[in-house]
C-alpha cells in the first residue's frame, strides 16, 4: 500500500485574481527535484514535475570537496531546470541544498557557478530544518489526521531525517550523518556485496541510531511513514517479488538483503521493480532501513510520495498567506531568551517607519525588507540575557548558530549580521562575507536598525515626535520637531557617538 500526495492544499487566504505559479527545488544529495505548482486563491495545484539523478554525494573526494565531474553533472541539470523557471518572481521560488552541500567545503565556490545556471538564489539548510520540510511534505500528503503520533523517516543520499510528529507539526527531529549514497561506497565498494560487508555497514547504521532509539521510543507513535526515493524503490521492489504487498516489514528487508548478498555486485542484480540507477546506491539505502526498522522496533512502514519538496511548496503558500514559519521561530527565540518585547516593538515600529522614508532612495523593497528589518528589531537584544558586556556578539551567535525553522543558514548569517551591527563598531567584515545578492542592501538596513535603536535608548515609553529621514549613497539626513533635541540633551550625545561611529565607514549622519 502507498499513500499518495494530495494536489490541492486549502489556506486561509483570500483569492488571487490571477493564478500564480510557485516552484521548490530539492538539491539532494542523489538526486535533483523540482516540482512547480499553480496557486488558485486559497490552494494550489500541481502542474510540473522533473527529477534528475545527479548524485552529487557520489562526487565527494576524501578531503570532502566536490569534484569536477560531480559539478559538471549538477550544473547541466540546474540549466535545465533554470530554463523551466524562466519568468517566475523570485518570491514565489525555493531552492534548498541539503547534506552534500552543507559539508563539502568548495560549496560556496560551487553555488555561485549553480545560482548562474538557476537564475535564482540557492539556499542552504541544516539537517533539522530539512527534518522540519520533509515532515510538512508527509504530512500534508496524508489523506486524513488521526491526531496520533506519526513517525517519518527519509534516507536520503548522504543523511537520513527521523521525525515524530502529530498533525502537521513535527515534536521530535533528529538527522544521522549517513545516507544511500555514502553508507554504498563505504561498505559496499565497486559494487561488491558481501555478508562480511553487509554486517559491518548494518552495524554502523545501529551505531549511529543508537543514541536516539530510547527517547524516539518514548516518544512513541501509532503508525511509520517513510518517503523519499530510497523508501519508495524499496517498497516498490518488495511489492513486485512478493516480499510486502501492504508495506515495508522487517521479513521483507531480509529477503531483499539476502537477495543482494546472493547476487553479490549491484550490477549483477536482477529484481522486479529495480531500475539501473537505483541498484547502484540499493545496498547503502537497505542496510540504513533494515536499522531504522530493527532499532526502533518498527512493525510495518508505508510509503508516501510527499517529501522534502512538497514541504517547501507549503511553506511558500504560508509566506504568501500571513503563515511564515520564521514569524514564529523568531518569537519562541524571544520567549526563551526573554527578550523586552515592548523594547523591541519599540524600535521595530521605528525602524520601519525609516524604511517607508528612505526606500526609494535607497531602492529598499519594503515588503521584503521589513521583515528582515522587523526580525533583527525584535531580537537585537537577545544577548541581554547572557551577558551585558558585548551583548549584540551573544545576540549574534545564537541566530547564527541556534535551529531556527524556517530559516536557511544564509539567512540566519544575515540576520545575525544586522543584530551584531545595530550597537558600536560596525562589523563591515561581517557585511562583506554576506551573499553577494544582499549587496549595500543588508549595511543599509543595520543603518536604520542603529538609528532606531539610538533613538529608543532611554526605553520610554512616551512615542517620539514626527520626524523626516532622508538618505543618499553615504548620507543620512534625521530631522527632529525644533527645540526637541535641546530638551533630550542624553539622545543628541547618542546621535553624536552614533555619527562617529559612522564616520568610520565612511556614512554621514547628519541630526537636527
Amino acid at each position: 500500500m502507498q499513500l499518495h500526495s494530495m494536489n490541492t492544499v486549502t489556506q486561509n487566504a483570500a483569492p488571487a485574481t490571477v493564478p500564480e505559479q510557485i516552484a521548490a527545488v530539492d538539491l539532494g544529495s542523489n538526486s535533483f527535484h523540482m516540482i512547480i505548482a499553480q496557486m488558485h486563491g486559497s490552494g494550489f495545484k500541481l502542474i510540473d514535475r522533473l527529477r534528475e539523478q545527479v548524485r552529487l554525494a557520489d562526487g565527494l573526494d576524501k578531503s570532502r570537496n566536490m569534484n569536477a565531474e560531480a559539478q559538471d553533472r549538477a550544473l547541466q541539470c540546474l540549466s535545465r531546470f533554470g530554463q523551466r523557471l524562466t519568468g517566475l518572481p523570485a518570491e514565489n521560488v525555493r531552492i534548498v541544498g541539503t547534506n552534500t552541500l552543507r559539508s563539502a567545503k568548495n560549496t560556496a565556490e560551487f553555488l555561485d557557478r549553480a545560482e548562474q545556471a538557476l537564475g535564482y538564489p540557492i539556499e542552504i539548510v541544516s539537517g533539522i530544518e530539512e527534518a522540519r520540510l520533509i515532515y510538512s511534505g508527509v504530512a500534508h500528503s496524508l489523506a486524513s489526521d488521526s491526531g496520533s503520533n506519526r513517525l517519518v523517516v527519509d534516507i536520503g543520499g548522504g543523511s537520513t531525517e527521523i521525525i515524530i510528529g502529530q498533525g502537521f507539526t513535527p515534536v521530535l527531529m533528529e538527522s544521522l550523518y549517513m545516507g544511500c549514497i555514502t553508507h554504498t561506497n563505504r561498505f559496499f565498494p565497486g559494487g561488491r556485496i558481501t555478508t562480511s560487508g553487509l554486517e559491518r555497514a548494518l552495524l554502523e547504521a545501529h551505531v549511529e541510531l543508537e543514541p536516539k532509539i530510547e527517547i524516539y521510543r518514548e516518544k512513541g507513535w501509532t503508525s511509520a511513514i517513510g518517503a523519499s526515493g530510497t523508501v519508495l524503490a524499496i517498497n516498490r521492489i518488495l511489492a513486485a517479488n512478493g516480499w510486502g504487498k501492504d508495506g515495508i516489514t522487517l521479513a521483507g528487508l531480509r529477503k531483499l538483503a539476502d537477495a543482494m548478498i546472493k547476487a553479490g555486485d549491484v550490477s549483477l542484480l536482477r529484481l522486479e521493480g529495480l531500475s539501473r540507477e537505483r541498484a547502484a546506491i540499493l545496498p547503502g539505502g537497505v542496510v540504513i532501513l533494515l536499522a531504522v526498522i530493527e532499532g526502533l522496533g518498527i512493525d510495518k512502514m508505508l510509503a508516501s510520495d510527499g517529501a522534502l519538496r512538497e514541504g517547501l511548496l507549503y511553506d511558500l503558500i504560508g509566506r504568501h498567506h500571513a503563515g511564515d514559519v520564521r514569524d514564529a521561530s523568531v518569537d519562541a527565540l524571544m520567549a526563551r531568551y526573554h527578550v523586552d518585547r515592548e523594547q523591541g516593538a519599540r524600535v521595530e515600529s521605528t525602524a520601519l517607519k525609516c524604511l517607508g522614508q528612505v526606500a526609494q532612495e535607497w531602492k529598499l523593497d519594503e515588503d521584503t525588507h521589513s521583515n528582515w528589518l522587523g526580525w533583527a528589531a525584535r531580537l537585537h537584544e537577545l544577548g541581554l540575557d547572557i551577558a551585558h558586556s558585548h551583548y549584540q556578539r551573544h545576540g549574534a551567535y545564537v541566530i547564527a548558530n541556534a535551529d531556527l525553522a524556517g530559516f536557511s543558514f544564509q539567512e540566519q548569517k544575515l540576520l545575525a549580521s544586522l543584530v551584531l551591527a545595530h550597537r558600536r563598531k560596525f562589523p563591515t567584515r561581517e557585511f562583506k562575507e554576506l551573499k553577494s545578492i544582499w549587496g549595500k542592501q543588508a549595511e543599509r538596513l543595520a543603518l536604520l536598525l542603529r538609528l532606531a535603536a539610538v533613538l529608543h535608548r532611554s526605553r520610554n515609553a512616551v512615542p517620539l515626535p514626527d520626524f523626516s529621514l532622508s538618505g543618499d549613497k553615504r548620507r543620512m539626513t534625521l530631522r527632529l520637531p525644533a527645540g526637541w533635541l535641546d530638551a533630550h540633551p542624553l539622545t543628541r550625545t547618542d546621535l553624536e557617538r552614533e555619527a562617529q561611529h559612522l564616520a568610520q565607514i565612511d556614512v554621514t549622519l547628519e541630526y537636527s
